[in-house]
């Protein structure tokens, strides 16, 4: 059976558990307990020597990162539907991954971690901006009318359909609040939430 390192508070760990939920694919939950150092702890750096989480461990098969992950979740048991193989589909999925570890991380996830665990290494002036910058980005994204003949709004980020686009960049979105970050001003952002949520499979995490 898959195992899946991770903390119920952390929104990268929630992305595979997420996706797996989606996938009706049954695993093994294991908590590290990042508040008590557990991922720095000998034990954990064998599995993950960076000392973070998630990690999943499929058989033979140990990966480290919630994007490469998702990948591997997708292209192992989801097919081309969460992630396509057509080469312009592909690198625009590819690319809110990158934004998922960039701007988003850079943005919310960092106002996130300055209010809800005193994370005073962040500049909370510069993650705001990040902040805005992203959220206005993907709000302009989602209103593009033109992007499917079905609805006045772009239903997913990529391919007319739900892929681990969606899944790398919900969950910090989802949970700006926690980093005092008001959705209000993003729309289009607050009913994509809300379709991500409506998933077959989907479940919550603490803050959603």
């Amino acid at each position: 059976m898959i195992k899946l390192y991770g903390h119920e508070l952390s929104g990268n760990s929630y992305k595979p558990r997420l996706l797996l939920s989606l996938l009706n694919i049954e695993y093994e939950w294991i908590k590290v307990d990042l508040m008590k150092g557990e991922h720095k702890s000998s034990e954990f750096l064998a599995i993950n020597p960076f000392g973070q989480v998630p990690v999943l461990v499929d058989g033979d098969t140990t990966l480290a990162d919630a994007q490469a992950i998702l990948v591997y979740l997708a292209r192992q048991y989801g097919g081309e539907q969460w992630l396509p193989l057509d080469a312009v589909a592909l690198s625009r999925v590819v690319r809110w991954l990158s934004t998922a570890a960039g701007e988003i991380r850079q943005g919310p996830e960092f106002a996130r971690r300055y209010y809800l665990f005193n994370a005073t290494y962040v500049n909370i002036d510069w993650a705001n901006q990040k902040a805005e910058f992203i959220l206005t980005q993907l709000n302009q994204h989602l209103s593009d009318r033109f992007a499917t003949e079905r609805s006045a709004e772009r239903q997913w980020l990529e391919c007319d359909r739900p892929t681990i686009a969606d899944i790398a960049v919900f969950p910090y979105v989802a949970l700006a609040p926690d980093g005092k970050i008001s959705l209000e001003p993003y729309q289009h952002v607050l009913s994509w939430i809300e379709r991500v949520k409506q998933l077959p499979g989907y479940i919550p995490m603490v803050g959603l």
